[in-house]
């Protein structure tokens, strides 16, 4: 097996499911009764209130543990989900058992992205609740088992200058990443190629040295769902969402790769969380194809090649793929990471070392070590455990 003993993996996409403290005990008192709380449904449901607003998902697809016959959308109180899930020094046995060492962990409640907090009314209210979650996933998650979790943060996405402020102070604090929206538009936000309403964002992000997760679904769209008043009537399944979740990653690859920002901000770092490999690729044969083909009439670089770029900026994340895994090299060993999204159905915990070892079947060990450890080490500055 190539996957040895001794290389430790890091996942760079995992899920914590707050639990209902987190932003009772860290609200200031003005903002407790309209802060998020977990109330019970006269049904027996464990369900988010923020601003009056019930929230019903409090561990979206938080399934492990279950066989896939059991699989279900929704876990309605804490007590049917494994303790893993919300309590981190069972998350670190969970670990242990599944053979990972150190773990990057997106939000639950306020989305990956924190698309909640920008959709909100009362945005003082939200910045307070951006700022508490970001304390907890440091003070609280992470420092219960720093050598084992990495802090990631999210930002107040309606403010670039409030966001450039929490990078600072969140790189002051340890934190290793931040997440943002795949692609900001849905959420009714300026796009990647605004050219200045994300600048000084962009110049904060850079100093601190700091990579910018793009996890599927952060910016609002799902394939087959809306958010807004979803009818279930004309709902695809959420199948269709899972099996395309990288055409998400697809598009926010290609919208910043002819952004611009990139020659702008040349240190800038993006992770492609939750979005396999195995597509990167055709798409960078195809930038590269629309690049030679129509970058003398387009406002797009003439000079930058895409698929440079993306060696440049971009790193792949992926957890079951032996397709990507086959065409390594195209995509370059080290922009890929691995990640093991526990506790959500495409997880292969407990499983999760056997499986990754597995696709990497028949990949050189020096490549191994650098696609399930090393290069998460570098990107996200982390020493953990070595």
């Amino acid at each position: 097996m190539p996957l040895q003993d001794w290389m430790k993996i890091i996942s760079v996409d995992d899920h914590v499911i707050e639990h209902p403290r987190v932003w009772q005990d860290r609200l200031e008192q003005g903002h407790l009764d309209e802060g998020p709380q977990i109330i019970e449904t006269p049904e027996g449901h464990h369900v988010w209130r923020y601003e009056g607003q019930l929230y019903p998902q409090i561990g979206l697809n938080a399934v492990a543990g279950k066989p896939p016959s059991e699989y279900g959308m929704e876990p309605v109180r804490y007590d049917q989900m494994i303790p893993g899930c919300y309590d981190p020094a069972e998350r670190v046995k969970d670990m242990d058992i599944d053979g990972v060492h150190a773990a990057l962990s997106f939000p639950s409640f306020p989305g990956f992205g924190g698309g909640v907090f920008q959709r909100a009314k009362d945005k003082d209210l939200a910045l307070a609740c951006v700022r508490a979650w970001n304390d907890f996933q440091v003070d609280e998650w992470c420092a219960s088992a720093p050598d084992r979790l990495i802090p990631l943060g999210i930002l107040p996405t309606w403010d670039p200058q409030g966001a450039a402020t929490e990078v600072e102070r969140l790189a002051a604090k340890g934190t290793k990443a931040v997440s943002f929206p795949d692609s900001p538009v849905p959420l009714g936000l300026p796009s990647f190629h605004h050219p200045t309403h994300w600048e000084v964002l962009w110049d904060a992000l850079e100093a601190a040295d700091m990579p910018v997760c793009l996890h599927f679904g952060a910016g609002g769209y799902v394939p087959g769902f809306s958010f807004q008043n979803p009818n279930p009537a004309d709902m695809a399944p959420f199948a269709v969402a899972i099996a395309t979740f990288s055409t998400n990653l697809m598009w926010s690859t290609a919208d910043l790769v002819f952004s611009g920002m990139l020659q702008r901000h040349p240190n800038i770092k993006f992770m492609l969380s939750e979005g396999g490999i195995g597509w990167i690729p055709y798409l960078l044969e195809r930038l590269d194809y629309t690049w030679e083909r129509h970058r003398w009439y387009q406002n797009i670089s003439r000079t930058d090649r895409p698929s440079d770029l993306f060696s440049k900026h971009f790193w792949g994340c992926f957890i079951d793929d032996e397709h990507g895994v086959n065409s390594r090299d195209l995509i370059g060993i080290e922009n890929i990471l691995v990640e093991v999204d526990y506790p959500h159905s495409d997880s292969n915990w407990p499983n999760s070392r056997k499986r990754i070892s597995e696709n990497l079947l028949n990949v050189p060990d020096a490549d191994v070590h650098r696609i399930v450890e090393l290069n998460a080490r570098e990107l996200l500055h982390f020493d953990g455990g070595r």
